[in-house]
């Protein structure tokens, strides 16, 4: 599968708009286009998913490991994948937009702010492309979008003062039905705030289809191990009896999962998805996952419904439940909105969460199994993502299951509330990690 990479020059230029007008470009060429996210995001891919017809892919050299996001890249399904990229090109240092384009090695077109300039845009894009040779990384930035720019004479001011080798890729036109609202954690998801579509589709003939054609590649084959470290071959899972039953929230309060995590555990259990925040009761399971979403904006609604009061139940009779973020908000005894709300969770693990103004963890994470835990066996190096804006105020006698080697933790240096066989935590993991192995295979025993 072919593909390119839409890296901007900071955050906030329009990187996901360029995005999304470029797969529907492709689409409108007849092409299969299959979208993907640099870095940890549930958010822009669901923007993404929308417009294309099929998940986004996640590419993270952090929580996958460079093999892992070649795999990764290459489980995709279509003619040429565009990946939008996260932050600045280089910006990130542990999984850079460029360090993804340079494991893939795909080209980089750049999506520059072209709202008040013309000539400098192609300096800034000259500048980003030189500043290649001062970083580990071989790239190739090959081409430019000039975000919100007009077309006539802005547009050809633009194309004219780009230099030899960075081709003109088109324009994003200056339209505020081309915005997508944000608030805390980043923007709306899809199905809160879709672009409109006919100016999605105004945008999509705005850019040159053909010159993105053109410099869309295969990646180059590399070397790699045949498995991502810790992932069990799905010929090892269980083969005796039926699959495991894992019951997974999945609702408006409950939608940060990655489709590689979907897919894994698809591959080893039967998934049963329950909706808590609209009143469903958890179902008949074998074991429990709440994913991070936001269950901030759904307190009251999860504090009336029957799924945490089951839930509860279900951990204190010894079923394996593991909550990420904000999982394992809805865990906790209470959770407290910015308004000063406080609403009464599952009750399961020593601890209260407020929410803040400011997030509270953001960052990429390295985590150390303090003992065997439900993602991890004693001593195992555990790599993930936080970002929160909540806050937890912790029972003296709690249990952790994890020291933090790099991020910010929910109790400083230490990580991962244990009660019963139920595991909260603020760090998000991918399947390649092999974390949702090692929760399968507590659930099977």
């Amino acid at each position: 599968m072919k593909g390119l990479v839409l890296a901007g020059t900071a955050s906030g230029v329009g990187k996901t708009v360029a995005t999304l007008a470029a797969l529907r470009a492709f689409e409108a060429a007849g092409r299969t286009v299959q979208p993907a996210k640099a870095g940890p995001d549930f958010i822009d891919p669901s923007h993404h998913a929308r417009v294309a017809g099929r998940p986004s892919r996640t590419l993270d050299p952090w929580l996958q490991g460079p093999g892992g996001l070649r795999r990764n890249y290459a489980r995709g399904e279509g003619d040429v994948c565009v990946i939008e990229g996260m932050m600045g090109l280089y910006d990130g240092d542990a999984a850079s937009t460029a360090g993804v384009a340079a494991a893939l090695d795909l080209p980089v077109v750049l999506v520059v702010d072209a709202s008040a300039g013309m000539e400098s845009v192609a300096a800034t894009a000259l500048g980003f492309a030189a500043y290649a040779d001062r970083t580990p990384h071989d790239l190739d930035v090959a081409g430019v979008i000039a975000q919100k720019a007009h077309g006539g004479r802005h547009e050809d001011g633009i194309r004219e003062a780009l230099p030899d080798g960075l081709d003109y890729c088109g324009r994003v036109p200056p339209r505020e039905d081309l915005e997508v609202p944000d608030r805390h954690l980043g923007l709306r998801m899809a199905e809160e705030a879709p672009l409109d579509d006919a100016a999605l589709d105004a945008a999509a003939e705005a850019l040159r289809t053909d010159r993105l054609l053109d410099l869309a590649r295969e990646p180059t084959p590399r070397a790699e191990a045949t498995s991502d470290a810790g992932v069990r071959d799905a010929a090892a899972s269980r083969g005796d009896g039926d699959p495991p039953r894992i019951a997974v929230a999945d609702d408006a309060a409950f939608r940060f999962v990655y489709p590689a995590t979907r897919e894994r555990l698809a591959e080893r259990a039967t998934v049963v998805p329950f909706a808590p925040a609209a009143g469903d009761d958890l179902p008949l399971c074998d074991g429990v996952y709440l994913p991070g979403g936001y269950p901030e904006l759904h307190a009251a609604a999860l504090a009336e419904g029957p799924a945490l009061d089951s839930v509860a139940d279900a951990a204190a009779e010894g079923t394996p439940v593991l909550g990420e973020c904000g999982g394992l908000m809805a865990l906790a005894e209470t959770l407290t909105t910015v308004e000063g709300d406080a609403h009464e969770m599952a009750g399961v693990l020593p601890a209260s969460v407020e929410m803040r103004e400011r997030y509270q963890g953001l960052d990429h994470v390295e985590l150390r199994a303090r003992t065997e835990t439900l993602t991890a066996g004693a001593g195992d190096r555990l790599r993930g993502h936080e970002f929160h804006y909540s806050a937890a105020d912790i029972a003296d006698d709690a249990r952790f299951a994890f020291d933090v080697e790099r991020g910010t933790g929910i109790d400083g240096d230490r990580e991962g509330l244990v009660e019963h066989r139920t595991l909260g935590t603020y760090c998000h993991v991918h399947a390649a990690s092999g974390a949702f192995d090692a929760f399968l295979d507590e659930v099977e025993r």
